[in-house]
């Protein structure tokens, strides 16, 4: 066997996502050959990746096949997260990816969903932060029972930088870790916004693979100044079943869809999708319609990153600030994983065929 023949496998060997055999993406690294024993690295586009174990038989196949029927195959794996970032990266400039999870109206547990992905992107090994962007209503300290607790500053090149709270294996920041609790944020969109820059530009978040962005509800001030300040990747949409959270839903998809300001969505989600008792794990009641978020992203012709259950451990673990993929509850669990895994394959694919990233420029 040689370095050649194996390289020649692997060029049939496709990258699920993208589309294109492991050696024209030039995944394939650090090849080593002795006897019949063959190893060799694969470099994923994030560590989150879920067709690993796809790439892996299917490249032990392809040695086994094409070269050597007696080899035995060791595939490593690493991972180099995929970025379309080329701006000067004055700001976030260690974040590879930054995305935006988006509702048109409030209650749609838009935070819960953010919170969840957040987390499964960090099982996954990537480094994660999240941002609570939602300035009227944060959620984020009670959903990571970080209640009271406030963040340390720190001196980086002369300039005092807030330092995030760690939780859970995520970098995390919110209003509410600054402000007391039992106070209104009472800010015109000018104040609002300009807290939204100082969590941009002021605060240490140091390398991160993604960075999880939730927003308000609706399409406003601090989504502009949002866009404006940073390269955003992509959008995540957040709905409801029901006809009266679809038609907001559309306004958030048409906002982003906007000539002057065209970022891409990488999917729709669609939580409380169906109510699933303890005791019947197998029941769906779709209390709020049946897959109305489906048909959404197929009118406009957008991912569907999956469906959320209503089941009442999920309610139960933001209250508790044990978020679902903290908890014990399988169900709910799996549902964010398949969810989070979408989002990944699509963050792939949005990374390697949509132009380069940068902020954008509302004249609006």
């Amino acid at each position: 066997m040689t370095e050649a023949d194996i390289l020649k496998a692997l060029s049939n060997v496709q990258e699920p996502d993208l589309g294109k055999d492991l050696v024209t993406l030039n995944m394939v690294k650090d090849i080593a050959i002795n006897g019949n024993e063959v190893s060799f690295t694969i470099v994923l586009t994030t560590p989150a990746c879920p067709m690993k174990d796809m790439m892996r038989t299917a490249s032990e196949n392809a040695v086994k096949i094409l070269v050597n029927k007696e080899a035995v195959v060791q595939v490593n794996f690493t991972a180099n997260t995929s970025s379309t970032r080329k701006d000067n990266q004055q700001v976030l400039a260690g974040v590879k990816n930054i995305i935006a999870v988006v509702s048109g109206k409030g209650g749609v547990g838009k935070s819960t969903v953010s919170a969840n992905l957040a987390l499964a992107l960090a099982e996954g090994g990537a480094k994660v932060g999240l941002m609570d962007a939602d300035i009227y209503g944060p959620s984020v300290p009670i959903m990571f029972g970080v209640r009271g607790e406030r963040p340390m500053m720190k001196d980086v090149n002369g300039k005092g930088m807030i330092v995030p709270l760690h939780k859970y294996g995520i970098s995390l920041i919110s209003i509410g870790l600054l402000v007391d609790e039992k106070n209104a944020v009472v800010w015109r969109g000018p104040m609002a916004s300009s807290a939204i820059r100082q969590f941009i530009t002021d605060v240490d978040w140091g390398e991160l693979d993604y960075l999880v962005i939730d927003m308000p509800p609706g399409t406003g001030d601090i989504h502009l100044t949002l866009m404006q300040t940073v390269p955003v990747t992509g959008v995540i949409v957040v709905t409801t079943p029901q006809n009266v959270a679809l038609a907001d839903a559309k306004k958030a998809i048409a906002m982003f869809g906007q000539a002057q300001i065209n970022v891409p969505v990488i999917g729709l989600v669609e939580n409380m999708a169906y109510f699933t008792p303890a005791e019947l794990p197998d029941n769906k009641y779709y209390l709020f319609g049946k897959e109305g978020g489906k048909r959404l992203a197929d009118e406009y012709d957008l991912p569907f990153l999956g469906q959320i259950p209503l089941v009442q451990s999920i309610r139960e673990g933001g209250d508790n600030g044990i978020p679902a993929m903290i908890g014990n509850d399988p169900l709910s669990q799996q549902a964010f994983r398949n969810f989070v895994s979408a989002a990944v394959r699509n963050i792939a694919i949005r990374n390697a065929s949509v132009a380069v990233t940068k902020p954008v420029e509302v004249t609006v």
